[in-house]
């Protein structure tokens, strides 16, 4: 059967609607009023059938994440869906191989994805790099935490939200892999923002700057089945994040769980035991390198980090990088230039583990994903991609 793929047109939104809401379980609400899986910086790729039924689909999120200070445009992937009938018949590799495709062409360098299992997406070069976790934990233990002096918090206003974003923004340029809360895809007012929570208080210092904040919602009841939802909590001085878990401990009474979403290296993990939080859900995401060269150059490095090593990639979904490169660091910049005589070689997966630092080559060389090379080269690798662990805040 020929089958074929292209962008949806306004005549399809239906058919996407219908497709995906099968999949993901919410069929038995109604299409709502003006609803598109297209809109500014979402760009959906179908495959038809010879009937012009949609058979298979997948949204390219234009986004940018944050790598070694720098933000690495991004084709965020979404809304994955293949009609029951047909599914094993490689539709998925079809649609997202050609997604990859025109993600390139528009200028993005790696992909990620929140994966509902992995197995079809590892087949395609992605590979799982951390995860989105929410953790529950007993409202008492925080309530134990006494709050910093000279730290104030009040309800953030609109006029607040710029310095919000600051405070995000520094944050996410220190660590890795944390979204860049700007362009298309994130187009919300700050009216809208604050509407989204029943709550969202800000940490201010001494001085009158915002040094923190907590996005939060109060769930139903008071008693044992009382929880308080803490979307993100961040602080940038100790006493911002002392004094905003000590407001969330002071639900004790009336919620006795808060759920609260932190990354492996938090600083809240100082204030709170590990064995005293409990994940609830986990959301592993994965990354794939799109445009090798395109992704070296868009990061940043280590400074005083320089450095040269010879890869040899192999990648039969995305052939354009296939082959030998040779990798050259020096002062904070990267390039990959063709040639070198392929010392190390990595597949799609170890390509994708080593840029997020989510692996080093000892542990990639177990997995199979790296071949070759020698201390040498592991310890110019390691070092490259050395740093905070892969975190995400923002599910997509």
């Amino acid at each position: 059967m020929t089958y074929q793929v292209r962008p949806l047109e306004p005549g399809d939104q239906r058919l996407a609607w219908e497709l995906g809401s099968l999949a993901f379980g919410y069929h038995e609400r109604p299409v709502p009023e003006g609803w598109t899986s297209d809109s500014s910086g979402r760009r959906t790729l179908g495959v038809f059938d010879p009937a012009g039924r949609l058979v298979a689909k997948a949204v390219d999120r234009e986004q940018g994440q944050w790598f070694g200070g720098r933000i690495v445009p991004t084709c965020g992937v979404a809304g994955v869906a293949t009609a029951a009938e047909v599914r094993g018949r490689g539709l998925g590799r079809l649609v997202l191989t050609e997604l990859l495709r025109g993600a390139r062409d528009r200028g993005a360098v790696i992909s990620t994805l929140f994966d509902t299992t992995p197995g079809p997406y590892r087949a395609l070069g992605w590979e799982e790099v951390g995860a989105l976790v929410d953790h529950t934990v007993r409202t008492r233990v925080l309530a134990e935490i006494r709050p910093d002096a000279t730290t104030t918090l009040r309800p953030a206003t609109e006029a607040d939200i710029p310095a919000v974003e600051d405070v995000y923004r520094e944050v996410a340029r220190a660590g890795t892999g944390m979204m860049e809360r700007t362009g298309p895809t994130f187009d919300i007012t700050a009216a809208q923002l604050l509407a989204d929570y029943d709550g969202f208080t800000v940490a201010v210092d001494d001085t009158g700057t915002v040094v923190g904040y907590a996005a939060w919602n109060r769930g139903p009841g008071y008693d044992a089945g009382g929880r308080l939802l803490v979307d993100e909590l961040i602080g940038l001085t100790p006493g911002a994040t002392r004094t905003l878990l000590a407001m969330v401990g002071g639900w004790a009474s009336v919620a006795p769980t808060v759920v609260i979403r932190l990354g492996t290296a938090d600083p809240v993990w100082s204030l709170l035991g590990r064995a005293d939080a409990t994940p609830e859900s986990t959301q592993p995401w994965m990354l794939r390198v799109v445009d090798a060269a395109g992704a070296v150059a868009a990061r940043g490095w280590p400074r005083h980090l320089t450095g040269e090593v010879d890869l040899e990639l192999t990648d039969d979904v995305c052939p354009w990088h296939q082959g030998r490169h040779r990798l050259v660091l020096s002062g904070g910049t990267g390039r990959l230039e063709p040639g070198g005589v392929g010392t190390v070689r990595l597949t799609p997966r170890g390509l994708a583990a080593w840029y997020a630092g989510a692996a080093t080559p000892h542990q990639l060389r177990r997995s199979g994903f790296l071949t070759g090379g020698d201390a040498g080269t592991d310890e110019v690798l390691s070092a490259a991609t050395a740093g905070p662990a892969p975190t995400l805040h923002d599910y997509f």
